[in-house]
């Protein structure tokens, strides 16, 4: 028998509501999963045949857990019926759904039912070979950026997007059909398709979507404030008859408007099945009232939501602390001193805490200061600084200008960017190298006559060789330039931003690189120098950043502070959250100031907000540095929006009473840490 006495009123009424379209509206860590789960065991238990229910989620991650949720909670149910047919839920994605319907009835379309479905390497193959088929226009074309645009399109969303130029779009339309066509010769199918081709069934052979509808009598959709247009369209078309349709979702929490979901999908749910039952779920289990009242007053500006107002048996808490720093590397660096106070007095371990971004690209920072105070830490949902490519090329360079006969990075910028000296030339080289035991630097310098090279690739080895030679020699020698002068001069001198241009073709994605490697360059030593003390600057410089580095050789996911964007922070959780670059231009971004996309900006801040459950540490910065240089920066808009009496200066923290408990356990705390 199912325990339901566990669940709040709301919850309970979610879970027994098994008939009708019906909206929970599940607020942040309210325990929708929860619902989700014992929903489906409720409708197990109450006779519904376990094959007719249907709940769909957006990853293979959270199907799973649903599964063995759903599993634990009906242990007594059989796998298989009599006549060898599943008898249990069916619990997946949007796409594995769709494979499994197209499965069935693919053939009715003039495809196959052994069809193949194409990766990303795969599309962009065939993409690859449209190109080369159409013109020179489209051999100059990247591959990558058409496939995205492809991809928009099939998706519903316009073909536009400010990064991209209009031949690019152009060439995408052109190509859409080809593309089309050359899967169809193949028998294969994007993942996009998956959605489309399903949608299309329904359409042109009504006598498959009844087999469907019979068979999923009971839907769910999980985080149903993520569906766009197609998805929307596949969920109405499996529910409009029977309408056992139950969707779970929190419209504050809506924020990949960029890929294509659509809020009102949530919000206008009433248009089109105007009977739903509205179930809110507002008693929070993650947060204190302090952090739920800061998310409820902030939400609250939007004008396009759904109202809801969170609330908690966990007590007021701690005051959210707000810090004003002059610029970024003060901030990375006094939020990694209070991740160190935090784990060293108040024994709060590196996984309980976690630091929040807007953008990827403000993670160097941080990263920096973490490194330098022996932080573990681990990145999600970016691409650690110090593995990027432009910081990689220039590190590479670095190193070889202090060791010629660093082969791994020489091998790495030998033709970056291009000067001749193909991976089979390098290859060449290599193998000399090793035959006659000595560098590759020493066989490009030598010249090796037996090597079968071009006349053209010998000089361009030789000129390559030549240069390392003069770039060091100005480096030890020339008198009254810093450090990071001679980097620039040098960076000019092989043109390689103009090849950050060149190779990325995405205007904005080259200027977050070129940002990159300024930021990088910003840091090297500006004071003037001599020849030998710039020569030890540069030693000093990477021996630091190896050093630093150096405990990623062990580092253990589990037993590090998690450094994640606001994006991909959402359905998680962590005690101790700082939330960092609270600023005019990073959030709400330079590209969302406002409408919808304000709007959404503001549902992300949410978002970041209530990932916190024991205290929450906000920041912003007077200055920031781009492009080398720190720019003036404002605090964000949406700082005014939080209620002033549950914030706290982080100048002003620290200089009231300390109570007698309070001090024993600070005390306490500093002996452990002696220990």
């Amino acid at each position: 028998m199912l325990n339901l006495t566990a669940l709040n009123p709301p919850q309970r009424l979610a879970v027994e509501t098994i008939e009708g379209p019906v909206l929970i509206l599940a607020g942040a860590g309210t325990g929708k999963t929860r619902v989700i789960t014992h929903r489906i065991a409720h409708m197990m238990e109450k006779g519904i045949p376990p094959r007719q229910i249907l709940g769909v989620t957006f990853t293979n991650k959270a199907a799973r857990e649903m599964q063995e949720r759903v599993r634990q909670l009906t242990p007594r149910a059989n796998d298989q019926t009599k006549d060898g047919r599943i008898n249990r839920p069916t619990v997946c994605t949007f796409h594995s759904l769709c494979v499994r319907i197209l499965r069935e009835h693919i053939e009715r379309l003039g495809y196959k039912k052994n069809f193949v479905i194409y990766d990303e390497h795969e599309q962009l193959a065939a993409v690859k070979k449209i190109l080369s088929r159409i013109s020179a226009r489209g051999e100059k074309t990247d591959p990558k950026l058409i496939l995205a645009q492809l991809s928009r399109s099939k998706s519903g969303i316009a073909m536009t997007d400010s990064s991209t130029d209009e031949s690019t779009l152009a060439m995408a339309v052109h190509v859409l059909p080809q593309y089309d066509s050359t899967l169809r010769a193949c028998n294969a199918v994007d993942f996009d398709d998956l959605i489309l081709l399903t949608l299309r069934l329904f359409r042109e052979h009504p006598e498959t979507l009844k087999v469907s509808r019979a068979r999923y009598r009971y839907v769910m959709v999980d985080e149903y404030q993520d569906t766009n247009a197609a998805q929307f369209q596949l969920v109405q078309f499996l529910t409009q008859e029977h309408r056992n349709f139950c969707v779970v979702g929190d419209d504050d929490q809506s924020i990949y408007g960029f890929r294509g979901a659509e809020i009102a999908n949530l919000l206008n749910l009433e248009k089109y099945f105007p009977e739903v039952k509205v179930i809110k779920l507002e008693q929070n289990y993650r947060s204190t009232n302090v952090i739920l009242a800061a998310a409820n007053a902030l939400i609250k500006h939007n004008s396009r939501r759904r109202g809801k107002n969170l609330w908690s048996q966990k007590g007021r808490g701690s005051n959210i602390i707000l810090h004003t720093f002059a610029n970024d590397e003060a901030e990375a660096r006094t939020i990694v001193e209070e991740i160190e106070y935090a784990r060293k007095i108040k024994r709060i371990p590196w996984p309980d805490q976690a630091i929040l971004f807007r953008t990827n690209l403000q993670s160097r920072p941080i990263e920096t200061a973490l490194r330098q105070a022996g932080v573990r830490y681990h990145l999600i949902g970016g691409q650690s600084f110090f593995d990027r490519r432009e910081v990689k090329d220039f590190l590479a360079y670095l190193k070889v200008f202090i060791n010629p006969h660093d082969d791994v990075n020489l091998l790495r910028i030998a033709n970056v960017p291009p000067r001749g000296l193909s991976d089979a030339t390098m290859q060449r080289f290599l193998a000399s190298s090793i035959e006659n035991k000595g560098s590759v630097y020493s066989a490009m310098k030598a010249g090796d006559a037996l090597l079968p090279l071009t006349s053209k690739a010998r000089e361009s080895a030789a000129s390559f060789a030549r240069w390392i030679e003069a770039t060091q020699s100005r480096l030890r020698s020339e008198a009254g330039g810093s450090l990071r002068a001679w980097a620039e001069r040098f960076i000019a001198e092989i043109e390689y931003t103009q090849e950050l241009r060149r190779s990325e073709k995405d205007p904005e994605s080259a200027e977050n690189r070129i940002r990159n490697l300024q930021d990088l360059l910003g840091t090297l030593e500006d004071a003037p120098a001599s020849g030998p003390q710039r020569f030890e600057q540069l030693q000093s410089f990477l021996e630091d950043l190896t050093l630093d580095r150096e405990h990623e050789e062990d580092e253990i996911e589990g037993q590090a502070v998690t450094l994640i964007t606001m994006h991909s922070c959402k359905g998680l959780e962590f005690p101790h959250v700082y939330v960092v670059g609270l600023e005019d231009g990073l959030l709400p971004h330079t590209r969302s100031v406002s409408g919808a996309t304000l709007e959404e900006e503001r549902r992300l801040f949410y978002v970041a907000i209530t990932r916190a459950m024991q205290s929450l540490t906000l920041s912003y910065c007077l200055g920031r540095r781009k492009y080398g240089e720190v720019q003036p920066c404002h605090p964000s808009r949406f700082l005014q929006e939080l209620p002033s009496d549950l914030i706290e200066a982080a100048d002003k923290k620290g200089k009231q009473p300390v109570s007698v408990e309070s001090g024993k356990d600070l005390f306490a705390g500093m002996r452990s840490s002696l220990d």
